[in-house]
C-alpha cells in the first residue's frame, strides 16, 4: 500500500495543493480521472469562453450596419473552430500533466478513485486496483451535469450535456435548450451565434433567476428578441418522433409545449461528485444535497481531510475554488487554521448581454433599509457608441456600505471588478464616487449608478 504525505483528490483546483506540496518536498499523489486541470480547464470555464469569444466577434459583424459599417459573415467554419478550440485545451492539460509526471515528489495516478477506508483511496490501475493512504487528504472533486429523474425518456433519447456540446463538431440547425441558469444562457448565446436557431425552455419565470431581479428582466427580454424562450416550464419528456426530438414541458397552471428540434442541450445545473468518490467510506459527511460538508477552515467530518471547490458547494466558482486551495496549503500544509474568507466575491455570465454580480440583490435584501443607484450605459459617452444597452445597479447602507453591486450589459465581466476590488480594500460607496474615472471609459457607468445611490450632484446638465 503506498503511502503519502497528501492524496490530493481532483486535478481542478486539487493542483494548486499539490504543486504547493510538491514546493515543500512532501510527496504527494494526485488522483484525476481526466485531465489536469478539471472541470473549468477540460470542459467548462475555458472552452466555453474560447469559444464564446467567437460567438461575440460573430454578433459584432451582424449588428456592424447600425454603426454604418457594412459588414457580412460569409461562413462559420463551426468544425474548425470546435477543433481549435479543443486543440489548445487539450495541450494545456498535457502539459499540466508532463509537469507533474516529471516531479519527483508528485505521483499523478490518471484513474478512477474512491474512498473505501479514512483516508485511504483505492485506485484502477492495468492490472487491477491499489490503495492509497496519507495522513492528510484534500478533496477537490468537483461536480457534473446533473440529468434531473423528473424528466422523462433521458434513458432512450440522446442528449447533450455542457461538456457534450463544447465538443460538438456539427452544428445543429436548431438546438433546445433546457434550462434558464447561466450555462443554459452562454450556450444559447454561442450556438445562436454561430447561427443556429435556439429555443429555451426554462422553469423561473425569467432566465438567470438567481441574479438581480431587475437584471434578469434585462437578460431575458434580451434573449426573447433573439431566441424563442419559454419561460415557467417544467420540462417533463424528451421523446422523438420523425427524425425530431422533442421536449414537451407543462406549466404550473397545467399548459403544455412541445419544442422540437435536432439537438437537445440539458443544462439543469450541476451536482457534486461526493457519491462518485464513495465519500461515505472514508467518514466524510454531506448534506441533503450531496455537498460535502465543511466547517470555516474547509476541513470535513473526517480526520485529517479538507474539501475545496465544487464539491464543498460553497461558491461553485473557479475563482473561489483557487481561493478556498489557498486556505487548503495553509491549512493542510503549513497547519493552520485560517478560516476562509471570500472579499469582494464576483461571478459573471457570459452570455450576450454579459452580467456581472456581486453582494446582494434586491429580493435579499426585502424588508431592510438600504439605497439603489442605477446608471444606464447610454448615460455615458462611449456607452452610448455602443449598439447594446444595459445598465448597473448598485445597493447600499445608509452608511455607504457597499451591501450589493449588478450590471449588465457590454463588458459587464470586466467592470464588476472595479466594486469586487473596493469591497476587498474595504472602501465604501462614496469612495467609488469620489473616486476620478477616466472620460469617457465605460467604467463611468459603475461611477453614476453609485454617484446616484448616494446622492452626489450631477456633473453637468
Amino acid at each position: 500500500m503506498p503511502e503519502f504525505d497528501i492524496i490530493v483528490l481532483g486535478g481542478g483546483t486539487g493542483n494548486v495543493v499539490a504543486s504547493a506540496a510538491d514546493d515543500e518536498d512532501l510527496d504527494v499523489a494526485i488522483v484525476e480521472r481526466d485531465g489536469l486541470g478539471g472541470t473549468c480547464l477540460n470542459r467548462g470555464c475555458n472552452p466555453s469562453k474560447k469559444l464564446i469569444h467567437r460567438a461575440d466577434v460573430a454578433r459584432t459583424v451582424r449588428n456592424a450596419d447600425a454603426l454604418g459599417v457594412e459588414a457580412e459573415i460569409e461562413d462559420v467554419r463551426f468544425a474548425d473552430i470546435v477543433d481549435d478550440v479543443t486543440e489548445k485545451i487539450t495541450a494545456e492539460a498535457e502539459s499540466k500533466a508532463e509537469i507533474a509526471r516529471e516531479s519527483e515528489n508528485i505521483t499523478f495516478y490518471q484513474t478512477e478513485g474512491r474512498f473505501v477506508g479514512e483516508r485511504t483511496i483505492e485506485v484502477d490501475l492495468d492490472a487491477g486496483t491499489d490503495e492509497l493512504t496519507a495522513q492528510k487528504v484534500v478533496l477537490a472533486g468537483g461536480s457534473r451535469p446533473m440529468i434531473p429523474d423528473a424528466i422523462d425518456g433521458t434513458g432512450e433519447v440522446e442528449f447533450l450535456t455542457s461538456a457534450d456540446a463544447l465538443g460538438l463538431r456539427e452544428r445543429p440547425d436548431r438546438l433546445v435548450v433546457v434550462g434558464g441558469g447561466y450555462i443554459a444562457v452562454e450556450m444559447s448565446h454561442f450556438f445562436g451565434a454561430m447561427g443556429a436557431e435556439v429555443a429555451i425552455v426554462g422553469r423561473g419565470d425569467v432566465l438567470v433567476g438567481r441574479e438581480d431581479r431587475e437584471v434578469a428582466e434585462f437578460l431575458t427580454g434580451a434573449y426573447a428578441d433573439r431566441y424563442e424562450v419559454h419561460t415557467g416550464y417544467e420540462v417533463t419528456e424528451l421523446a422523438e418522433e420523425n427524425a425530431e426530438k422533442l421536449v414537451r414541458a407543462e406549466s404550473e397552471s397545467g399548459e403544455e409545449i412541445e419544442v422540437r428540434g435536432d439537438e437537445i442541450l440539458l443544462a439543469t445545473g450541476r451536482k457534486p461528485n461526493a457519491d462518485t468518490w464513495n465519500v461515505e467510506a472514508g467518514g466524510i459527511e454531506t448534506d441533503e444535497k450531496g455537498f460535502v460538508e465543511t466547517d470555516e477552515c474547509l476541513r470535513t467530518s473526517a480526520e485529517g481531510v479538507w474539501a475545496i471547490g465544487d464539491i464543498a458547494g460553497n461558491y461553485m466558482f473557479k475563482h473561489s475554488g483557487d481561493k478556498e486551495a489557498e486556505y487548503a496549503v495553509r491549512n493542510a500544509i503549513h497547519g493552520e487554521e485560517a478560516s476562509v474568507e471570500y472579499p469582494g466575491m464576483a461571478h459573471a455570465v457570459f452570455g450576450s448581454p454579459q452580467v456581472g454580480s456581486l453582494g446582494e440583490t434586491e429580493g435579499d435584501l426585502d424588508g431592510d433599509d438600504y439605497d439603489v443607484g442605477t446608471f444606464e450605459y447610454d448615460r455615458t459617452a462611449l456607452g452610448s457608441a455602443l449598439t447594446d444597452e444595459g445598465f448597473a445597479k448598485v445597493l447600499t447602507a445608509p452608511d455607504a456600505e457597499i451591501l450589493g453591486f449588478h450590471v449588465v450589459g457590454p463588458h459587464a465581466s470586466m467592470l464588476v471588478h472595479e466594486v469586487a476590488t473596493a469591497v476587498s480594500a474595504g472602501a465604501d460607496a462614496d469612495d467609488v464616487a469620489e473616486t476620478i474615472h477616466v472620460h469617457p471609459a465605460l467604467s463611468e457607468v459603475v461611477q453614476g449608478a453609485f454617484r446616484e445611490a448616494r446622492g452626489f450632484p450631477p456633473t453637468g446638465l
